[in-house]
This record gives C-alpha cells, sequence and structure tokens, in this order.
C-alpha cells in the first residue's frame, strides 16, 4: 500500500488530479496541532495555518474550517494541567477557551484581510433536514464574502461529544464535508498519517495511499490518548470512510508540516491519500446515510442484504428478518445484516407497526395482510444509503 517509486509517482499523478479539481476543501486541525506543551494555544501555528488557508483562498478555492482545540485553549488560559473528567467542568473549560480559540483564528486572517467566522454545531443541527440546509446556505454565503467558516461542535451543550472516546470533530469534518459537497477533506493532526507498523518503530513507513477502507486497513490503528485530545487515527479512518463513501477523497497528514496545505493542495505526496469510492452521492443520501439519525433497525437476511449492496436494489418485505425500535413512516431507519451490521440507511414507507406484520412476505402478500398496498417497497432505492 506504500511500494517504491513507481507506486509514488503514479499516486502523485493521481494526487495532482484531487488537487486539481478540488475547487471547495474541508480541513480539521486537532488539538495536539493548535496547542503547546503547555496547553495554550500556539499562536505561531494559527498563524502558519491561516497563511496557507488565505494562499488557497486567493487562488480561487473556498475552504472551510472544523477546529478542534476549545477544551485545549481553555485549559491553558484558566491554568489547568489535566482535562476535567466531569461534563460541567469540560462545558465550563470549552466555552472559556472557544471564544480565545476563534479570536486567535480572526487575528491571524485579519492580516490577509480576511475574517473568521464563527459556527458551532450540534447532532441535532445536522439530523433536522431544515436545520441542515441552513447550516449549508449559512456556509455557502461566508465563501461568498470570502470569509473563514471556523466550525466546531457546540460543546457547552452537547453531550454525547464531550464523552465519546474518539474525537468527533473528525466525524464532524466528514459531515460538513458531505454538507457542501467538498471534493476534499483534509485532516490535519501530529502524525505524518497512517503508518504501516508502530509509529514509535523505526521500521514503520507512512501508508501513502488506501484504495479500499476494509479490515485490513483498520488493523493498522496504533492509538495513544493523551490529556488533551480525543481524536486518534481510528477516528480518522472512520471519518474518511464516510467522506469516500459519499465519493470524496480525504488525506491524513501532520499539520506541524509548514506549508502543509499548500504542499497538499499542490499534489505533493503529503500524509496519507483515502481514494474516494466511486462516483459522487447525491446531497440528499448524504443527509440520510450519514448525518440524520435512525428511529430504528432492520435486521436482513442474506439475499436482502446482497440486493442492497451489491445489486443497487430496493428493500422489500419478504427480506425483513426483524423489526427493532419504533418509528413513523418517512423516518430514516438502519439497515442491517443478521448479525446487527449496519449496511445502509433509508426512508422507511411503512411504520413499524406495519413493517412487523409484513416482514418475510411477497410483495403481493401486503395488501392480503394490510387491507392496502401503498408501496411495493418498504424502502425504495432512491431514499436510500450505502453507509458499511
Amino acid at each position: 500500500m506504500h511500494g517504491g517509486g513507481v507506486a509514488i509517482a503514479m499516486m502523485d499523478l493521481l494526487r495532482q488530479e484531487i488537487a486539481a479539481t478540488a475547487d471547495t476543501i474541508v480541513v480539521k486541525v486537532g488539538t495536539r496541532v493548535l496547542t503547546g506543551a503547555d496547553g495554550k494555544l500556539d499562536e505561531g501555528r494559527i498563524a502558519s495555518l491561516t497563511a496557507d488557508i488565505s494562499a488557497l483562498m486567493q487562488a480561487g478555492r473556498k475552504v472551510a474550517l472544523v477546529s478542534s482545540g476549545a477544551v485545549g485553549s481553555g485549559m491553558g488560559l484558566l491554568g489547568l494541567t489535566e482535562r476535567p473528567r466531569d461534563l460541567a467542568h469540560l462545558q465550563a473549560v470549552a466555552a472559556v477557551g472557544q471564544a480565545s480559540l476563534v479570536q486567535a483564528y480572526d487575528r491571524a486572517l485579519r492580516a490577509f484581510g480576511r475574517h473568521a467566522a464563527q459556527i458551532l454545531l450540534t447532532a441535532e443541527d445536522l439530523n433536522d433536514r431544515t436545520r441542515y440546509l441552513n447550516v449549508r446556505n449559512t456556509i455557502l454565503a461566508l465563501f461568498e464574502y470570502g470569509a473563514v467558516p471556523v466550525i466546531n461542535e457546540n460543546d457547552t451543550v452537547s453531550v454525547e461529544e464531550l464523552q465519546t472516546t474518539f474525537g468527533d470533530n473528525d466525524r464532524l469534518a466528514a459531515l460538513v464535508t458531505n454538507l457542501i459537497r467538498a471534493p476534499l477533506l483534509v485532516l490535519l493532526s501530529d502524525v505524518e498519517g497512517l503508518y504501516d507498523d508502530d509509529p514509535a518503530s523505526p521500521a514503520a513507513r507512512v501508508v501513502h495511499t488506501v484504495t479500499r477502507l476494509d479490515e485490513s486497513v483498520f488493523s493498522l490503528v496504533r492509538d495513544r490518548r493523551t490529556g488533551l485530545s480525543k481524536g486518534g487515527m481510528a477516528s480518522k479512518l472512520n471519518a474518511a470512510r464516510m467522506a469516500t463513501l459519499s465519493g470524496e477523497n480525504v488525506i491524513i497528514a501532520s499539520g506541524r508540516q509548514p506549508d502543509v496545505l499548500r504542499r497538499i493542495l499542490a499534489g505533493e505526496v503529503v500524509g496519507t491519500l483515502v481514494v474516494a469510492q466511486g462516483a459522487s452521492v447525491p446531497s440528499w443520501k448524504r443527509w440520510i446515510g450519514f448525518a440524520a439519525q435512525p428511529r430504528g433497525t432492520l435486521l436482513l437476511d442474506e439475499g436482502a442484504c446482497r440486493a442492497l449492496v451489491a445489486q443497487g436494489r430496493s428493500l422489500l418485505a419478504i427480506g425483513i428478518m426483524e423489526v427493532r425500535g419504533e418509528f413513523q413512516k418517512g423516518d430514516v431507519v438502519a439497515l442491517c445484516d443478521v448479525q446487527g451490521k449496519e449496511l445502509a440507511r433509508g426512508l422507511t414507507n411503512y411504520a413499524a407497526a406495519e413493517v412487523r406484520r409484513i416482514r418475510g412476505l411477497k410483495t403481493d402478500q401486503i395488501a392480503q395482510v394490510l387491507g392496502h398496498c401503498p408501496y411495493h417497497e418498504v424502502v425504495h432505492r432512491d431514499n436510500m444509503a450505502i453507509t458499511g
């Protein structure tokens, strides 16, 4: 997967093609990139990052920045040496740090005649279709003004984000990538990329390109935990899966390298490139597959799983083995195999009570059981997104 000179040369052409077509870029920067050893914001690194972003925008590209660092910034300002463990204190530290974080970005961007625009989101903002579209419209309007959207999880009100093991800002960055249909997501961390062995090993090498995110790739993850950052390589690979399944490309690289963004957009071999898995997915399906939260789950037999994933078919009642949860017509449901592994998500044409009555039946038997058959499909392919 990382190969010698020929593989790198071929990949360089691929990166140049990706860079040339990436008119919109989402950049996610992690806490360990933005803060020094003392936990305080590194203003020099922020200045370097914003210089890169401004150069890309000057060249006609649009850039959205998903930035971690609020808790780390707050810890530095408040003189804390350890990350608070209880939610209330975490939220308080994030509230202090968020203001300082955005001010630092705005100060740095003003040197280039630009402004930082703070956008704080919760999962519900992207779960609700109307709010989802409003966020999208706001980001696109900011691009028109030449401003840089600085996006973060709203730590002061979001419970799940602060309690997860891996950094949700990686996932948030992938959601933003899907939201604005950015062709390229760049995840900047304090590591050079995905390694083929433990990064501490002298023999470890960066995996330059990943064409398929399977178990062999995830098995390479060697994450470490610190008191400052919640993220890790597994989080970044999961975010990459979300973006690449939607047809976009992802690069994982070190945010501590000088001019890293300009080098990436010049097509240089920097970090790990995760290649898009197929054609670009329509906006509607991106929301169904990754932003909207499922209200229930349908467990499917092998034939139905194969029809969905391999054949691009709709879900019929005959392939449903079990119904979990309570949902109404039009809700998003997860479509899983019998082991519970999610394969897809989609909008259901029937409520949970109706699906329980018709599961396992042929389509021509639905009317006999329900008294009518408004839909042949329980989930139509047009309202379905493959997620696994």
